[in-house]
């Protein structure tokens, strides 16, 4: 029965490099039927070679360790395994401190889960279970100042205005939006502002929020 109960268990791994958050977590997961705790890296270029990576479901990685560590580690992860037998981790991205900009940035780039490391442990659990689903979360607290755009605002925008909503929404800059559109640079920032008056959004980084969670990408829970 517990052999069963082990093989149904997700493995959890963990980038740290504090020996108390790392027994904290591993405490944690002891006590959950569903998460198992794997072992604990001091880089993900660490994890990446050791024999637990092909076994890990969900890879905490903290922030502390650097961005381009980060965006590293997922750039250098299929977004979908090759096959039957292969394996791709779902990445959570934890730290003390997250920007909204930052959040957004490793969401895209491919993340499933942003978490602050001073969320409750009930969160916690949240996050990882989500994830472990194959679905995609963050605190809302990264983003407390975001309001969700109603859907009625969204048709209250031209064609062209939706248009850039959807280019700002999947990571592209003024200058790329308008490339893609074949319109200048300014025309962009003059249909944005429009944009943002329509929606009450404050900044690009709110609009791309809200378009992960009115296609339903991530969950959001309360810290």
């Amino acid at each position: 029965m517990d052999q069963e109960l082990g093989k149904s268990k997700k493995l959890v791994s963990i980038c740290e490099t504090q020996p108390l958050t790392v027994y904290g977590l591993s405490h944690l997961l002891a006590s959950t039927q569903d998460l198992q705790f794997g072992r604990a890296h001091n880089t993900p270029a660490e994890w990446m070679v050791s024999p637990q990576s092909d076994q890990t479901d969900i890879l905490i990685v903290d922030k502390a360790l650097g961005a381009h560590a980060v965006l590293e580690t997922l750039s250098r992860l299929p977004g979908e395994p090759a096959s039957m037998n292969s394996h791709v981790p779902a990445v959570v991205i934890w730290g003390i401190s997250l920007t909204e900009v930052e959040a957004l940035r490793f969401l895209q780039a491919g993340a499933k889960g942003i978490l602050r490391k001073s969320a409750e442990t009930t969160t916690v659990l949240a996050c990882l279970r989500v994830v472990a689903q194959g679905r995609s979360w963050m605190q809302d607290s990264v983003f407390r100042d975001s309001a969700p755009v109603e859907e009625q605002l969204r048709c209250d925008l031209t064609p062209r205005e939706y248009q850039i909503m959807e280019l700002v929404e999947q990571g592209f800059k003024n200058r790329e939006i308008a490339e893609q559109l074949g319109i200048r640079p300014g025309t962009v920032k003059i249909h944005l502002k429009h944009i943002f008056e329509k929606t009450g959004v404050r900044g690009r980084h709110g609009l791309a929020l809200n378009g992960l969670r009115q296609k339903g990408v991530i969950s959001l829970l309360a810290s």
